[in-house]
């Protein structure tokens, strides 16, 4: 149940403090006024609505590329496990190599706990292994799991590439920005239309659950545009990417 309320935070409690704070203001010293609020809702819905599209492309392609890393480890432990000329230790032995790209690939994702030269560490591994043992590993072999290392390699630098590179800073500004100063321009518009002798809990009502709507919607946004911290119910559930799940 706690998961549906993750998208309340400390930017919720601030809108909700504006949301009270303004009808109030509004009423005491009688402002109302009418304005056309297309704009006002270009301004915010637009990018709002262009940013979470943004963060739900960003989840797509982490999706793609983590299949893309996870099929790459697992035709290359494939491949080494039904090599008969490796002995059953050297087949364990790159095993333990490729576990430990998984584990480190998915730690770096989620929590940061490594960092990204510690990856590309333990990927050469695969290409010092195959140079300690060429007796046993055939040209052609080598070629293939050259091949299927491609693979793991453009999965992984286009991870850490959706790890690093977000939505443009500027435009998640513009639109809290915007979020926040929404009720200053909207409650007087409300008040106009219902009235300053009118019920005020409906300008009250219709001011806080506006807010909350649009603070929401870019929680949620925020939430997404990095999928890998399990923070946020549609966030990537990374355990059943491991190589060994």
């Amino acid at each position: 149940m706690n998961q549906y309320f993750s998208i309340i935070n400390r930017r919720t409690v601030i809108t909700l403090i504006i949301s009270l704070s303004v009808p109030y203001i509004a009423y005491h010293f009688g402002i109302n006024y009418n304005i056309d609020l297309t704009l006002i809702s270009i301004a915010i819905i637009f990018p709002l609505v262009f940013a979470i599209r943004g963060a739900f492309r960003r989840r797509e392609k982490a999706l793609e590329h983590l299949s893309r890393f996870r099929g790459a480890l697992k035709i290359i432990q494939y491949s080494f496990s039904t090599n008969t000329k490796l002995p059953e230790d050297k087949k364990n032995e790159i095993d333990g190599i490729l576990i430990e790209i998984s584990d480190k690939v998915l730690n770096y994702l989620q929590n940061n706990s490594v960092d990204i030269q510690s990856v590309d560490d333990s990927m050469n591994k695969v290409e010092e292994f195959i140079n300690r043992n060429d007796e046993m590993i055939s040209g052609g072999f080598r070629l293939k799991i050259f091949g299927f290392m491609r693979s793991l390699h453009e999965g992984v630098e286009n991870l850490e590439a959706i790890h690093t590179h977000r939505t443009p800073i500027s435009l998640k500004a513009y639109c809290l920005i915007f979020i926040y100063i929404f009720p200053l321009i909207y409650t007087p518009t409300i008040i106009d239309k219902i009235g300053l002798d009118g019920n005020q809990y409906i300008t009250y009502f219709v001011v806080i659950v506006s807010e909350f709507i649009l603070i929401s919607l870019y929680n949620i946004q925020d939430q997404m545009e990095y999928p890998f911290d399990n923070d946020g119910l549609d966030d990537i559930k990374l355990d059943n990417f491991k190589i060994n799940r």
